[in-house]
């Protein structure tokens, strides 16, 4: 008879938190309901403005991808950031427990949290002031930012073009929903497992397709954002949707680092 009391080791462990995780976050995005702040700016939004934020978000990763991430760079350790990755993931293949394991997890965890914060600092000050479509290339660099600080904490170079794919369909991913998020997850899990660009990349297109997601979930909010003083409600909704994102990136470079970790051991784990 089956031993149903079977202790799990770490890395399958790891594995089922994560698989968990992930089920709770596209529960999430199946049963995303329109705030009560959407529902009473319907109709009151200028047609022509998501058009409006749709090139700006387009703009901001143009810009971003192509010549900022040095400076990015600069607000953040990246150096320090890839030798402690280095260490923890010796430390880990000496010892292969469980509590090493934790620790990529929670270190990814805090820069994320930081982030998140910094970026609703900045949306509600701006908002306070009336300030919402200049708000876009900042709130970018925060995503960036700390999605980039998630991938070095599991040991990934952003800098690749395989890596800036992802990062989009991660942005993209996190703010869709119903059968959008769920076409999305997979391609990023089938990215996890084979992480080739697909035959048909092309980074302007994926920039343009990220955007169009942004601008639809925070078109109510940025409108918000541009009327002074109550703007400072709408830029605060940045650090909801900045925690959004940060979370799935985290459960994707998670996926992604659990299953080098399971190739390395030529562990079999359910995936």
């Amino acid at each position: 008879m089956t031993n149903i009391f079977k202790k799990q080791n770490p890395l399958e462990a790891e594995w089922n938190l994560l698989v968990k995780k992930e089920r709770k976050f596209a529960d999430s995005r199946q049963q995303q309901k329109k705030s009560l702040i959407n529902k009473a700016l319907e109709g009151k939004v200028p047609d022509k403005l998501q058009d409006t934020l749709n090139m700006a978000f387009q703009k901001a990763f143009s810009l971003l991808f192509e010549k900022a991430t040095p400076i990015l760079e600069k607000t953040y350790n990246k150096k320090k950031a890839e030798n402690d990755y280095k260490v923890k993931e010796y430390i880990h293949s000496v010892s292969k427990d469980k509590k090493t394991l934790k620790v990529f997890r929670k270190n990814s965890s805090g820069k994320a949290a930081l982030n998140t914060a910094l970026s609703g600092i900045s949306g509600t000050a701006m908002g306070a002031f009336g300030v919402g479509i200049p708000d876009i290339p900042v709130l970018v660099s925060f995503m960036l930012r700390s999605i980039y600080e998630i991938a070095v904490s599991y040991g990934f170079d952003y800098e690749k073009e395989e890596e800036k794919y992802f990062i989009l369909q991660i942005i993209r991913g996190a703010v869709s929903g119903g059968e959008a998020f769920l076409e999305i997850d997979e391609q990023l899990n089938f990215f996890a497992e084979s992480p080739r660009l697909p035959e048909e990349y092309y980074r302007e297109q994926h920039i343009i397709w990220t955007s169009n997601a942004l601008s639809g979930e925070l078109l109510y909010m940025k409108f918000l954002q541009g009327i002074p003083i109550v703007g400072a409600v709408g830029g605060f909704y940045d650090t909801a949707y900045m925690k959004q994102i940060t979370e799935y990136a985290s459960l994707k470079y998670r996926r992604r680092f659990l299953l080098k970790q399971i190739k390395k051991d030529d562990c079999q784990i359910g995936r």
